[in-house]
């Protein structure tokens, strides 16, 4: 899996930098009775990229010798597309560092991703039909559909074949949310062969008809008992789910296209997974406000604390008790160091909270600050705070620069 970071179960040379990549970090068990990548063994990395610093994942093809470098520019198409049901291609190259000839295709890094195979194969007998053990709730199988089926038809209007609609290269990387893994290395791989497009993209629909039957019979190879996994499907889901496998698992035809396949699943699924996105994101923005709200608090309690209680400053040990440093300080008391008629602590956090907030924005409203011997006392909006706190911040900057 690309989500766990995992030591390797058996020795492995790792090089300290590859091509503009450092701290790689085997991603999942490095073991003899790993799958195949087609015909070679592939091995996962994360890796930090000395541009820009961000973690990427390096999938590597091992004992693998380029002979077309021309081959390179189907990564570079892949690279071109942006879709948020396709993990992105970044770029590819060719290395010795393995003390091998490697391919290392870069792909985005989506931490605490796992993927279909991980989530309903791998704790079930592969060659078992299950009837209800581990059943995906339709409206989710719905979703994963249109995830997939949008994928597809993004790489085939580009011209291209996805070839890695397998559940171990699918990842869920969020709730409920798809993304294909791999694209671009099994045309780098095969690209001798020179495949028809065309064959490529029925084959993708081939096995994304297998997936789907896998996912709704819980088995890896429920194609391999059709009638009985047809039977489960007809008992769990909608005669539309049983429609939609049979038709891409049919043969291919000059009319059975990924459009069509949209037009199974129907405009009204469409637009539903819409408004869940847009319900999902409305949900995710007020989170993000809330965030913004507390980063904003959290730069004014920065600069209190820079300011308050200062013992010495531009050589005038009382700097931080006088001028407009002294309002300073008694709206700090104003704010957290309120006591009751009993002189016990008033630990109000609404009332903190909203003193601060009318600070960041400026307020009129008029507060009255008393000092702590109460022989004095200062009548002051927010917003005369506000400006004795960014002028004296202001001058603590201007010396540290």
């Amino acid at each position: 899996s690309e989500s766990v970071h995992t030591i390797p179960s058996i020795p492995c040379y790792v090089p300290e930098e590859l091509q503009g990549y450092h701290s790689l970090v085997p991603l999942e068990p490095i073991t003899p009775e790993r799958r195949k990548f087609v015909s070679w063994f592939s091995t996962v990395y994360r890796a930090t990229s000395v541009n820009d610093g961000a973690a990427y994942v390096l999938r590597r093809i091992e004992n693998f010798r380029l002979t077309h470098h021309a081959a390179l520019g189907m990564i570079e198409s892949w690279s071109r597309i942006r879709h948020p049901n396709i993990v992105r291609v970044r770029e590819a190259f060719t290395t010795r560092a393995f003390n091998d000839n490697s391919l290392v295709v870069c792909y985005d890094y989506h931490p605490n991703s796992q993927s279909l195979m991980e989530l309903y194969f791998r704790s079930m007998s592969a060659g078992t039909l299950h009837a209800s053990m581990g059943r995906i709730p339709e409206a989710t199988l719905w979703t994963y559909i249109i995830q997939i089926a949008n994928a597809i038809r993004v790489a085939h209007e580009a011209g291209l074949a996805v070839r890695m609609i397998d559940p171990a290269k699918i990842l869920l990387t969020g709730k409920n949310r798809l993304r294909i893994n791999a694209c671009g290395i099994v045309d780098v791989l095969l690209y001798d062969t020179r495949q028809d497009i065309g064959l490529a993209q029925q084959e993708d629909l081939v096995m994304f008809g297998r997936l789907v039957i896998a996912l709704c019979c819980s088995s890896i190879t429920a194609l391999n008992a059709l009638p009985k996994a047809l039977e489960i499907m007809s008992r769990i889901y909608s005669p539309d789910i049983k429609t939609l496998a049979l038709y891409l698992i049919s043969k291919p035809g000059p009319h059975k296209t990924i459009a069509q396949v949209m037009e199974l699943i129907g405009t009204n699924r469409l637009v539903h997974e819409m408004d869940e996105m847009q319900i999902a994101n409305d949900r995710l923005e007020a989170e993000l406000m809330g965030e913004l709200e507390n980063g904003r608090l959290v730069r004014l309690l920065c600069k209190f604390g820079f300011i308050n209680e200062r013992p010495e400053f531009a050589r005038e040990p009382r700097w931080s008790e006088t001028g407009d440093r002294y309002i300073i300080k008694l709206f700090r008391d104003y704010v957290f160091h309120q006591v009751d008629e009993n002189g016990s602590p008033v630990v109000n956090l609404s009332h903190v909270l909203t003193c601060l907030n009318k600070l960041d924005c400026g307020s009129d409203e008029r507060i009255m600050l008393v000092s702590r011997d109460e022989q004095s006392c200062l009548v002051v909006t927010y917003k005369e705070v506000k400006a004795c706190i960014e002028s004296a911040f202001s001058d603590l900057s201007r010396v540290s620069r």
